[in-house]
């Protein structure tokens, strides 16, 4: 993670944006959701200027970036300047959701890759795809 910087949310829009996303908690959200959300309040603000202010938040250390795919990614505030502990990711390919996982099994087979194969698994990149519960329960 980026350290955090004296960033400047000084627009109106920067403010949104940064408001927007301490709403949401621990959720973690995609620039088409930030988008959705403010086309619902009728707010005008544009994916390119979305993008601008998640980078500087990010560059600050305000939000986290996880990479889900190849050129996507969501974002979630840090509350506190609490430093995200390392967990592997859910995403479920349904309803979007991405849950966080920390599992002692997994911690386990990052020891275990690194110890027998010399490789260090990112696992705040590291997303496994499936179908949340909910959504089979609705299946």
């Amino acid at each position: 993670m980026k350290t955090r910087r004296s960033a400047n949310y000084s627009t109106q829009q920067g403010r949104l944006i940064l408001e927007y996303l301490v709403s949401l908690g621990d959720k973690h959200v995609t620039v088409n959701q930030i988008v959705q959300h403010f086309r619902k309040q009728k707010i005008l603000i544009g994916q390119t200027t979305i993008y601008r202010h998640l980078e500087k938040l990010y560059n600050s250390g305000v939000i986290r970036r996880y990479a889900l795919n190849e050129g996507s990614a969501c974002y979630q505030y840090v509350r506190d300047n609490k430093v995200c502990q390392e967990h592997f990711h859910l995403k479920c390919e349904i309803c979007g959701e991405l849950i966080h996982l920390e599992c002692d099994l997994l911690d386990e087979i990052q020891k275990h890759v690194y110890k027998k194969h010399s490789f260090r698994i990112n696992a705040l990149k590291t997303v496994f795809y499936g179908t949340c519960d909910r959504c089979l329960k609705n299946n």
